[in-house]
């Protein structure tokens, strides 16, 4: 009976939005969220969930399909409290990197070694890009990818920070992949599942993610607050994710509490940057991707996550370089943005002492070492 029902709930909400540009019409947030269950719950025929998905996409998502979709998915993952009072979720887009050396997965141990605790969080690959992931890249240096929230949790409490795979987290999300794979474009799950923060703080939880599209920092500031952040910051950042670029001059979009949100202007110059180029460049000689892969990426993502991890460490021990300035950029961003420092060129002096003296590489590789439970 209960797939039956979910049948006709999905026939229902394909008949709404998927009627073309001039009769679709937009869900309510309890029937995105009935449909979004009866998809994950595998009860869905996948051309219909298919077909649901990419509608969605054309006619363009509302804030209340985005948010029944959301409530779906965190009705069926597992969220762990940390035993910290606060965590700031560290959000890079899931499908990676394919144009530059992903530099953000070493930013939550810089946190860590400024007494920040802060997660991250992702999954093996997954299209549209198909690139380079945190998964990879933690992977490629030796750290453990598929622990339990409950370990994750544990190991924030013990070094400050920690990667939750969405494997573990969201099981049933993460079985869409194959899914995912095959409908080939983003979709409404590309935009919602970086906002379920599946490690929360005990008394505060912040959010750090970026952004490319000038419309998206009002969608994701309605996701944040439907998932109940304390605060979240958006950078325009590289690829999307949460580093600006090296280059030219940035923007981040914020919100604290119950205040709207506010633009505020970013430059590389304010913290003492001065670049030729706008991120971390691939390196000359890296393999292509594997035969059929290069619409996504054009480079082999496991060897440019093993590039990753070696330049990573080297920028955490101190090596100057487009890494070493990514890290100081986007942490001295998200310290500013916590109150911990009032102005970003002083966070960014901080930041590079910690590097220097190789505690942000003490706190990267601490993950290493740290067991199962």
């Amino acid at each position: 009976m209960d797939k039956t029902n979910d049948q006709l709930i999905m026939r229902q909400c394909i008949q709404k939005v998927a009627t073309g540009p001039e009769y679709s019409k937009d869900l309510e947030v309890d029937e995105a969220k009935a449909a979004m269950l009866a998809i994950i719950k595998g009860n869905a025929d996948p051309v219909q969930a298919a077909i649901f998905f990419i509608a969605l996409r054309m006619k363009r998502e509302t804030h209340e399909e985005n948010a029944g979709i959301l409530e779906a998915l965190a009705e069926t993952m597992i969220q762990t409290t940390a035993p910290v009072d606060e965590v700031v979720d560290i959000c890079d887009p899931y499908d990676g990197y394919t144009r530059g050396v992903p530099a953000s997965p070493f930013v939550p141990a810089v946190l860590a070694a400024m007494g920040v605790n802060a997660v991250s969080h992702g999954l093996n690959e997954v299209g549209p890009k198909g690139g380079t992931t945190f998964h990879k890249v933690y992977k490629a240096a030796g750290l453990q990818v598929d622990m339990s929230p409950a370990a994750v949790a544990e190991q924030i409490a013990q070094i400050g920070w920690g990667y939750i795979d969405q494997a573990q987290f969201a099981p049933q999300l993460h079985d869409l992949i194959p899914l995912r794979q095959r409908i080939i474009k983003r979709q409404v799950l590309t935009t919602v599942e970086t906002m379920l923060g599946p490690i929360r703080g005990r008394k505060q939880t912040h959010l750090m993610g970026g952004y490319v599209h000038k419309a998206y920092p009002p969608i994701y500031e309605a996701l944040a607050r439907h998932s109940g952040f304390d605060s979240a910051m958006f950078v325009r950042g590289v690829e999307g994710g949460i580093i600006p670029s090296l280059q030219q001059a940035g923007r981040l979009f914020y919100y604290q509490g119950e205040s709207e949100l506010k633009q505020r202007d970013l430059s590389p110059a304010d913290v003492h940057i001065k670049a030729d180029k706008r991120a971390v460049p691939i390196p000359e000689g890296l393999p292509p991707a594997p035969q059929g892969d290069q619409i996504a990426a054009r480079y082999d993502s496991d060897e440019l996550a093993k590039v990753s991890a070696s330049m990573g460490k080297a920028a955490l021990a101190g090596e100057k370089g487009l890494m070493y300035d990514s890290l100081v950029y986007s942490s001295a961003i998200c310290l500013t943005q916590l109150g911990h420092f009032d102005a970003i060129d002083k966070a960014a002096d901080e930041v590079r002492k910690v590097l220097d003296s190789g505690l942000a590489l003490e706190k990267f590789v601490a993950a290493r070492r740290l067991p199962e439970n």
